[in-house]
């Protein structure tokens, strides 16, 4: 499962950035593939219907929120994390 959820993140991300999921990875950085903050709060949407979670972002105080989006690894830990939740 945690394979799946990689690699779905990966490819919203990828497509959000106008790139193939093989030139991204995990340890990508946002910064790195060009997501601004509209980018960013259009994969946050993407990824909170894909897996029906609801994933505490705030565009507008993005550091406050708990969602760490420094790296692509670090969003999927927040995302496995919310869907192991949802499923208790």
């Amino acid at each position: 499962m945690a394979e799946a959820i990689r690699q779905k993140v990966l490819e919203i991300i990828a497509r959000q950035a106008m790139l193939e999921v093989d030139d991204i990875s995990s340890e990508t950085t946002l910064t790195d593939i060009g997501i601004d903050s509209l980018g960013l709060v259009e994969a946050v949407f993407a990824i909170e219907e894909h897996f029906d979670i609801s994933i505490p972002f705030n565009a507008n105080q993005p550091d406050a929120t708990g969602f760490d989006t420094t790296s692509i690894s670090a969003m999927i830990a927040t995302i496995e994390a919310l869907i192991a939740a949802k499923k208790t």
